[in-house]
C-alpha cells in the first residue's frame, strides 16, 4: 500500500522522466511519448552542460528520499533511477563519446521512427518528420564542433550509416508521400537542405577518415580498463566485478564446449570438436535464401507458440505482432530483430520481428556464409530469442506491470534482463525438446553453438576493452571455440570495438536469470512452470538484482501458505 513517501518519489521520477525525454526528444519518441516527436536532440556543449548541471540537482534529490520508508516496489524503481543518474554523469564526465563518436549524431533512427508506426495519422507524423529534417544542419553543425580525434572503425561505420541515412530521407519519405500527398509542400521545404547537410557531414567524416590514414592518427576505441570496469557496473546494475564477470565466462566457455563435444559425439561417434565441427557442418548445408527466410521465421514462430501453449512454460497474451522486412539500414548484423512498441506508448500497435535478406551489396560468398551460419535450424534458435517465449513474451508482460505508481520500469528497463530472459528462453527450449525442423537435437546443437557465442561474446568485451585483445586472437576464438563463420566473426569483432559492455548484457543476463529461475524452483516445488516465469516477468524488466527481492520473497510467502492450507 503507498504511503506519503511514495507519492513523494512517484513524483520525483515523473519529473525526471519529463526532463529526460525532453533533452532527448529521439528517446522520447523511442519509448512512445510524443510530446517532442518534431524536434532532434540539442548535441551543443551549451546543452550538454545543462544537462550535467541538471543531473546534479537530480542526485542531491535522490539522495534526500528516504527510501526505507518506500514501498519495495518504489525501493526498486528508486535504485534504477539513481543508477541512471550515475550512468548518465559517467557518460558525460568520463566516457565523453560526444567528443570522439560520430554515430549518435545520426539522425536516422530519430526520423525512421516516426515513419515504422502508426501511433498517429500519416500527415501528423509528417509533420514531425519535417521538424526533425529543420533541425538537422544545426545538429550535425554542434556534433562537429564537439568532435576531436575518433577511432577508425567508428568513422567507416558512420560514413556506411550516414549514407543509409540518405537513403531514408530520399526512398521511404518518397514512399510515405505517395500516401499523404498533401505533407509534399511541409517536407520539400526542409528536405533538400536536410539532405544537404547530411552529404555535407558525411564527406566530413570521410575526409577525417583520409587524415588519419594518412598519418594524423585516429582515436583508440578501446575504453580502457577503468572506464570498462564502470560502465560494464553501471550498464548491469549488478554486484559482480569485470575481473569476476570475465573469469566465470571463461570457466563456461569450457562447459558449455564440453556439453555441445558431447553431444555431437551422439550424433556422429566422432569425439571433441572434430564431432561438432562434422554436425555443425551438416546443419548449416540445411541454409535458407532471401526467398525463403521470411517464411521460415513465420513458420517457427507459429510452431513456437503452440509449442509453449502446448507445454505450460510461460503466458502469452496474444498481443499482435507482424513478421517484417527489415529495413535496408539495419541489415548484415543479424537475421532478425524484434521492436516492440516503447513502453509509454498509449496507441495499441503491434510488435515487429524484423527479419533481414542479405544485403543487397553483398558479394555472393559473403551471402553462401551469412545463411550458413543462419541456417534453418539456427533460424528457429533465434525466433525463439526474438519471438517465442523470447522478447516478444517478455515484453508483453512487461507492457502490463501496474505494480508502482511510475513508468521507472519501462523507461529505464534492463537491457541485462531482456537479453538475459531470451537467452534463457533459448536453453528453455531446447530442454523442453522442441523440435525445429524435425530434431530437438539439431536445435540443442545450435542452441548450444549460441551459448557458447554469448559466452564469448562476454570475453571479448572485457578483453577487447580492458585486456588488449588483437583482432588475429578474437577472430581464433570466435571461428575455433565458437565455431562462427569467419563473416559472422569478422562482424562481431567490428561491434566489439564500436560498443562496450553491451555485449557482455546476453551473458550476464543469462546467468543472472537462469540462476533466479533455480531458485525460484527450489524455493516453491510443486509450483508450476508457466507459474514460475509469470512471476519472473511479473515486474516490468527491473535488473534481476533486484528482480529477486520481488519474486524470491514473495514465492517463499505464498508456498508457506499453500503447503498450510
Amino acid at each position: 500500500m503507498e504511503n506519503e513517501a511514495d507519492r513523494l518519489f512517484a513524483g520525483l521520477a515523473g519529473e525526471y522522466l519529463d526532463d529526460l525525454t525532453e533533452r532527448h526528444p529521439d528517446r522520447a519518441t523511442e519509448l512512445g511519448d510524443h510530446r517532442y516527436d518534431a524536434r532532434l536532440p540539442d548535441p551543443s556543449a551549451e546543452a550538454l552542460a545543462a544537462e550535467r548541471a541538471s543531473l546534479d540537482g537530480w542526485r542531491a534529490r535522490l539522495d534526500a528520499v528516504d527510501t526505507g520508508a518506500l514501498t519495495r516496489e518504489h525501493r526498486v524503481d528508486a535504485a534504477m533511477l539513481a543508477n541512471d543518474v550515475a550512468r548518465r554523469i559517467f557518460e558525460i564526465d568520463e566516457l565523453r563519446e560526444h567528443t570522439w563518436n560520430p554515430l549518435p549524431a545520426n539522425p536516422g533512427r530519430a526520423v525512421y521512427d516516426l515513419l515504422a508506426r502508426d501511433f498517429a495519422p500519416l500527415p501528423e507524423r509528417l509533420g514531425s518528420v519535417a521538424g526533425r529534417l529543420a533541425g538537422i544542419p544545426a545538429a550535425l553543425a554542434a556534433a562537429r564542433a564537439q568532435l576531436g580525434a575518433m577511432p577508425r572503425v567508428h568513422l567507416e561505420t558512420a560514413i556506411g550509416q550516414f549514407s543509409g541515412t540518405i537513403t531514408l530521407l530520399t526512398r521511404e519519405i518518397d514512399a510515405a508521400l505517395r500516401d499523404a500527398a498533401e505533407s509534399r509542400t511541409q517536407i520539400e521545404k526542409v528536405r533538400p537542405t536536410a539532405l544537404e547537410a547530411l552529404s555535407e557531414h558525411r564527406a566530413w567524416l570521410s575526409a577525417r577518415l583520409d587524415e588519419g590514414g594518412a598519418g594524423g592518427g585516429f582515436a583508440d576505441p578501446r575504453i580502457g580498463e577503468a572506464r570498462f570496469a564502470r560502465k560494464l557496473s553501471l550498464t548491469l546494475h549488478s554486484e559482480a566485478d569485470a575481473a569476476a564477470i570475465l573469469a566465470r565466462a571463461e570457466a563456461d566457455l569450457d562447459r558449455v564446449s564440453e556439453e555441445i563435444a558431447e553431444l555431437a559425439g551422439e550424433l556422429t561417434g566422432a569425439a571433441g570438436r572434430d564431432g561438432v565441427r562434422q554436425v555443425l557442418g551438416r546443419l548449416s548445408a540445411d541454409a535458407p535464401g532471401d526467398a525463403t527466410i521470411l517464411p521460415l521465421c513465420r513458420d517457427a514462430l507459429a510452431a513456437q507458440t503452440a509449442f509453449v501453449r502446448d507445454h505450460g512454460i510461460v503466458s502469452d497474451f496474444g498481443d499482435p505482432v507482424e513478421m517484417i522486412e527489415m529495413p535496408e539500414i539495419d541489415r548484415g548484423v543479424a537475421v532478425a530483430y524484434c521492436d516492440s512498441p516503447g513502453p509509454l506508448e498509449t496507441t495499441p500497435l503491434p510488435t515487429f520481428i524484423a527479419v533481414s535478406p542479405a544485403p543487397g551489396d553483398w558479394p555472393a560468398a559473403r551471402v553462401e556464409s551469412f545463411y550458413r551460419e543462419y541456417n534453418r535450424h539456427m533460424v528457429h534458435n533465434l525466433m525463439v530469442h526474438e519471438g517465442m517465449p523470447g522478447h516478444y513474451v517478455q515484453l508483453q508482460h512487461s507492457r502490463r506491470f501496474a505494480g508502482s505508481a511510475t513508468a521507472i520500469r519501462g523507461a529505464l528497463r534492463s537491457g541485462s534482463f531482456i537479453e538475459g530472459w531470451a537467452v534463457y528462453a533459448e536453453e528453455l527450449m531446447a530442454e523442453h525438446g522442441y523440435p525445429g525442423e524435425g530434431d530437438p537435437r539439431a536445435v540443442r546443437m545450435q542452441q548450444l553453438k549460441m551459448q557458447l557465442r554469448t559466452t564469448i561474446n562476454a570475453i571479448l568485451d572485457a578483453r577487447v576493452h580492458s585486456r588488449g585483445m588483437t583482432e588475429t586472437e578474437a577472430m581464433a576464438l570466435m571461428t575455433g571455440r565458437g565455431y562462427q563463420e569467419e563473416g559472422e566473426a569478422a562482424g562481431k569483432w567490428r561491434r566489439a570495438l564500436l560498443t562496450s559492455a553491451q555485449l557482455s548484457t546476453y551473458y550476464v543476463g543469462y546467468t543472472e536469470v537462469a540462476g533466479l529461475a533455480a531458485d525460484l524452483r527450489a524455493a516453491g516445488p510443486g509450483v508450476p512452470e508457466r507459474e514460475i516465469h509469470d512471476r519472473m516477468l511479473a515486474h516490468g524488466s527491473p535488473p534481476v538484482r533486484l528482480l529477486r527481492a520481488l519474486t524470491l520473497r514473495h514465492l517463499l510467502y505464498d508456498t508457506v501458505l499453500r503447503n498450510t492450507r
